[in-house]
């Protein structure tokens, strides 16, 4: 197993002179389409991804990459502004190099955001959805291969991954923003290919909300590590076969515009409890 923390030593050290983790307690993933939610937030301090050693080069348009030091009301977050997919040619380690930071800089809580397809039929594009809980059993072979042996307690944690408690204070941020927040299972798919009306029936019949190809990997590996974890899909599309259009990325990050007030509303009511 690869030491984790030896091995991004110089980019968590670079970080830590300016991330405290005694003022700074959550750490936000921004999405496909959702990376304009920093313009809403007190700018403290910026890295652009080149420039930070062992970090992973984004070639999804919408991910550009940053990082960024904020401020929601005096409330401080580190806010990653895109994240790095498997089928981009990454091995594991570096997709979940958020959850790999947020650990190290002490930070206790990480909620990641993503565009996901519709499966369930009563969702929209332009909804959001509070995942409470994930199928990832097409990506467990690779966890198991960087994680090798996990301990009672990391298997304890995969059974609360989403986070509970943090679930609640979700839900109550939306309520407080009268945002209409659906609820829901996502599945993970690897890409790059979107799925097939056929898998999408097979994905529905087992009992997923949602399907996208990010976040499992990253909620997983950060609640392995002790990270409480959440996650909010923007429904951007409706999944293969429910809808007669085909699917295209332009039209994720489209309709990922539909629900930039409300989502930036939600993590930002979020954020004030941290």
């Amino acid at each position: 197993m690869i030491d984790l923390e030896f091995y991004y030593k110089d980019l968590l050290d670079i970080l830590r002179k300016d991330v405290n983790s005694e003022e700074v307690k959550l750490a936000i993933v921004l999405g496909s389409g959702l990376g304009k939610f920093p313009e809403t937030i007190d700018i403290l301090k910026v890295w652009d991804g080149d420039t930070l050693p062992h970090y992973p080069r984004s070639t999804v348009e919408g991910h550009s990459g940053k990082l960024i030091l904020g401020s929601i009301e005096g409330k401080k977050c580190l806010v990653f502004q895109g994240r790095f997919h498997f089928y981009e040619g990454y091995e594991l380690y570096e997709t979940v190099v958020p959850s790999i930071i947020t650990r190290y800089l002490g930070i206790p809580y990480l909620l990641l955001t993503n565009a996901a397809g519709g499966v369930n039929p009563t969702f929209e594009p332009g909804d959001l959805m509070l995942c409470t809980s994930f199928i990832g059993i097409n990506i467990k072979h690779e966890l198991d291969e960087l994680m090798r042996v996990a301990t009672q307690e990391q298997r304890e944690r995969f059974l609360n991954t989403p986070d509970p408690d943090f679930n609640d204070i979700i839900i109550w941020s939306a309520l407080e923003e009268k945002v209409h927040l659906k609820e829901g299972v996502y599945w993970y798919n690897k890409g790059p290919t979107y799925e097939t009306p056929a898998e999408i029936r097979m994905i529905d019949k087992i009992g997923a909300s949602a399907v996208g190809m990010s976040t499992v990997a990253e909620a997983y590996w950060a609640s392995a590590l002790g990270v409480k974890v959440s996650c909010i899909s923007c429904i951007t599309n409706y999944a293969a076969g429910l809808s007669p259009h085909k699917l295209s990325h332009e039209d994720v990050t489209i309709a990922a515009k539909l629900v930039e007030n409300k989502f930036n509303r939600l993590v930002r009511r979020i954020a004030k409890y941290f």
